[in-house]
């Protein structure tokens, strides 16, 4: 399918209209590179700019990007009207819609006829004819539009012309042009009159003080809205990334919790089990204290209580229970000399002499221990001699 042929200039809004949808639906190689969820605001936008200026019609063309590549956009071509002097005058221009459109602003580039010339050191035109106006650089997705952006236009270049006519031996315009019905000599040469971007509308024209000056205001309210809305809008940007910044340190805080609880319950279900293993033991005790309940008399002695199972046991527990009984000896003379009960000297004297003596405990003790491993190696070497024979 080939692309839909653009409506002629002076068409109605109705054509454009059509020619939008059908532009804007179509699929294929001659499908347009903006999102669906953008195609309809576009159609608005480029509908209310033609209903607004009707000297502007849409169609599709080839772009080319400063990298190269070359795609099919939208562009509104044409004229907007200007006043310099009192005289109305039309600047040729298109309006392109580039891919990310609406979201990112269109860019814009005069149209001279051979007969023009874009005025140097323009403060918003290269010498490429590029546009750079306040407006674009504070676009703002939804509140921007093209009508506003045209109205901007309009009046910018309505205090600054940036297009003259090769003709005009000075092209630099009066610095503060007097309103009057007839305009200055220099400013009646801007533009060719047989251009047809160019030509003058019927007639001059003189405004009311009063509305320029409406107008003026409105456009430097309009401007300064704009200014203040990119600016809630960096700040909202800036509060997005902080809340983000928030939502990432919350998500950490979740994780390390989910895994403290985890870690709690496996702690939990270990203690729930040596809980059940203290109770089974608890239930065998209760038990054996029932079965011998009434078999041992009513005062015994608890040193006899339990018997070691041989002379090694004997000695090794008597040489554990001295040791002990010195290191609580010994810890109960620190507490005396800290509360000053005793002496140093008689303090020094009696910690050397336990001291000595638990030595020759611990000494004993681990010889005991030696030879209980040896007779227990001795024992399962007769044992297992035993089985063998």
């Amino acid at each position: 399918m080939a692309p839909p042929p653009p409506p002629p200039a002076g068409s109605s809004a109705i054509d454009a209209l059509q020619f939008l949808s059908t532009a804007l639906s179509q699929r294929g190689p001659y499908a347009l590179p903006y999102a669906e969820e953008t195609k309809w605001l576009i159609r608005q936008h480029l509908v209310s700019l033609i209903e607004a200026y009707p000297s502007l019609h849409p169609q599709t063309s080839s772009f080319t990007h400063n990298d190269g590549r070359t795609v099919n956009l939208l562009q509104a071509d044409g004229t907007i009207p200007i006043v310099f002097g009192n005289v109305f005058y039309n600047i040729p221009l298109s309006i392109w819609l580039i891919e990310r459109y609406p979201l990112s602003p269109p860019s814009v580039f005069l149209n001279p006829t051979p007969q023009m010339v874009v005025k140097a050191n323009h403060p918003h035109v290269d010498r490429s004819g590029c546009v750079h106006v306040p407006y674009l650089q504070n676009w703002v997705y939804p509140a921007s539009n093209l009508v506003d952006l045209v109205r901007s236009l309009s009046q910018i270049f309505s205090n600054d012309p940036p297009l003259f006519s090769r003709q005009n031996p000075n092209p630099n315009p009066p610095p503060n042009p007097i309103p009057s019905p007839s305009p200055p000599p220099n400013a009646s040469r801007i533009f060719s009159s047989l251009s047809p971007y160019a030509s003058r509308l019927q007639g001059r024209m003189t405004e009311d003080a009063n509305e320029v000056f409406r107008r003026n205001a409105i456009n430097k309210i309009i401007e300064a809205v704009h200014a203040d809305i990119a600016g809630l809008h960096k700040a909202r940007e800036a509060e997005i990334e902080g809340l983000f910044a928030i939502q990432a340190e919350l998500r950490r805080r979740e994780q390390e919790l989910a895994c403290g609880i985890r870690e709690m319950s496996e702690e939990k279900e270990g203690l729930e089990q040596q809980l059940q293993l203290v109770l089974m033991n608890m239930d065998l005790l209760e038990g054996w204290v029932r079965q011998n309940e009434g078999k041992w008399p009513h005062e015994f002695d608890v040193d006899n209580v339990f018997q070691p199972a041989d002379v090694l046991s004997r000695q090794l527990l008597e040489c554990t229970a001295a040791d002990l009984a010195v290191e609580d000896t010994i810890y109960s003379l620190d507490k005396a000399m800290q509360e000053g009960s005793i002496p140093s000297d008689m303090y020094l004297k009696n910690v050397r002499a336990l001291s000595r003596e638990q030595f020759f405990h611990r000494a004993l003790e681990t010889k005991l221990q030696a030879a209980r491993v040896q007779s227990q190696v001795t024992s399962m070497a007769a044992r297992a001699s035993h089985y063998a024979s």
